[in-house]
């Protein structure tokens, strides 16, 4: 695992940096309007580029070098991220060019997770495919450990711009991170030898692959379910807080971090234990304890403590619940495919994130929180009254909502028995000596034109 130990040491410092940057860009944006409807369309702008791109992301990712996918993704963000820190010293930052940048940056995120997914897989071996994926989700929670300390200290001492500066560092190092080792090229399988078509059609051949494996697709669909509950509630967490406690960045930045010690400690424990046996448990139960001990304790919270055991909670359980999925995915789905497949599943998976993010934001503002701020009765005494009442109330409503769709999910013999009812991908795979892809690397690497050639829950 040398070479993707290399890869992940740049993703921890550039999503540290990432971090930092939404940390007080959410700050920023709510010191600008007070409102909870600004928070959700900053994390709305950013993601729906990236779910729309996300197949053509998937056929690119399969036809070219997974390597040079991965830096042109970083190299992206970290220009957008230099254009807002330019506009920010120029006093030209405004909350509408914030959101066209995040959209262009959002646009070439959708690179990340494919070209990631797939380049692990030719990287470790089969049995490592878990401690990866729970190597890659401690990098991404070790930042919200450090993240929201270090914006918090620093913000008043080099302000946005500054913790900006430092964000398009972490981004050129990662990038060079990435030029010192090399990806193999993944052998060409039956699969990926019949899907052999335009870049249209194969942005269109994810689908079709998932759809006619049932059983993935009834596991992708319990994934898509839990988003769009989970995520509702979730969007609000951070103006609740702020609502609260008024406006005490020092008690939310506490409670992000605890997510991020959480979030760490879950990706730890994949990466030492690579998850259980019975993969598919890890998810739903997983699932579970994020809506119930997560959600319905950051809901039910009206002080600290209590905030920061949900949050630990939530980010403890979703790397085993990812890292699960991905060794599931991993394993099931040919490597020169996998970049089609694993973008539309994130696709299908994330769909309903933006519609949460849009509708979460107003119903806070305009429904919820008017209804709770004099409330009486049983809601009052579940969540209080009051500024911040009505988000709590809402966040309660997704930690059920979310448990409901757990329940389905073990309903479904499709994604209980996924494991068995999909082969695992070596037992389609053709003998080495037949695949021409892995005797010739220009072909492998998508040369020609009509030749085809990863994660916060996925």
């Amino acid at each position: 695992m040398r070479g993707f130990t290399v890869v992940w040491v740049g993703q921890v410092v550039s999503l540290l940096g990432t971090a930092m940057t939404s940390f007080a860009l959410m700050i920023w944006a709510w010191q600008e309007t007070g409102t909870a409807t600004a928070l959700a369309l900053v994390a709305f702008f950013a993601f729906l580029p990236t779910v729309i791109m996300m197949p053509f992301a998937g056929a690119l990712v399969d036809r070219y070098d997974r390597r040079l996918m991965m830096i042109v993704s970083d190299s992206v963000a970290g220009c957008m991220t230099l254009v807002m820190l330019a506009l920010n010293l120029w006093g030209l930052l405004r909350l509408w060019n914030v959101y066209a940048l995040l959209v262009v940056s959002g646009a070439f995120q959708a690179f990340q997770f494919p070209s990631y997914s797939a380049a692990i897989t030719m990287m470790v071996r089969k049995e490592d495919y878990g401690r990866a994926s729970g190597m890659l989700s401690t990098a991404h929670d070790s930042s919200q450990v450090f993240a929201p300390i270090a914006a918090g200290m620093l913000i008043g001492i080099i302000g946005v711009s500054g913790i900006m500066a430092i964000d398009v560092g972490t981004f050129l190092f990662a990038i060079t991170m990435v030029m010192l080792v090399s990806v193999p090229r993944p052998p060409q399988s039956e699969e990926g030898r019949a899907a052999r078509k335009s870049l249209l059609k194969d942005a269109t051949f994810g689908f079709h692959y998932i759809r006619e494996r049932r059983p993935l697709l009834g596991l992708l669909s319990v994934f898509f379910a839990f988003n769009l509950m989970i995520v509702f509630g979730f969007i609000v967490m951070q103006p609740m807080i702020l609502a609260e406690t008024g406006d005490d960045e020092r008690i939310l930045g506490l409670v992000m971090t605890m997510g991020g010690v959480g979030g760490v400690a879950g990706g730890v424990a994949m990466s030492v234990w690579g998850g259980p046996r019975r993969r598919v448990n890890g998810i739903l139960l997983s699932m579970l304890a994020v809506a119930l001990g997560g959600l319905f304790v950051l809901g039910l919270g009206r002080e600290l403590v209590v905030w920061a055991v949900g949050m630990f909670v939530a980010a403890f359980c979703i790397p085993i619940a990812n890292g699960s999925s991905q060794a599931i995915w991993q394993s099931k789905v040919p490597p020169d495919v996998q970049g089609r497949v694993f973008s539309t599943r994130a696709l299908i998976a994330f769909t309903g994130i933006p519609l949460s993010q849009l509708v979460a934001g107003p119903l806070a503002d305009v429904a919820f929180e008017p209804a709770m701020r004099h409330a009486t009765g049983p809601l009052a005494t579940l969540v209080g009254s009051g500024p911040g009442a009505g988000m709590s109330l809402m966040l309660v409503i997704s930690a059920f909502l979310g448990a409901a769709v757990v329940a389905i999910g073990y309903t479904s013999r499709n994604v209980r028995d996924v494991e068995d009812l999909i082969p695992d991908h070596e037992a389609n795979e053709p003998p080495a000596g037949d695949d021409e892809a892995a005797r010739d690397p220009q072909q492998g690497a998508g040369a020609k034109s009509d030749t085809p050639g990863r994660e916060r829950a996925s």
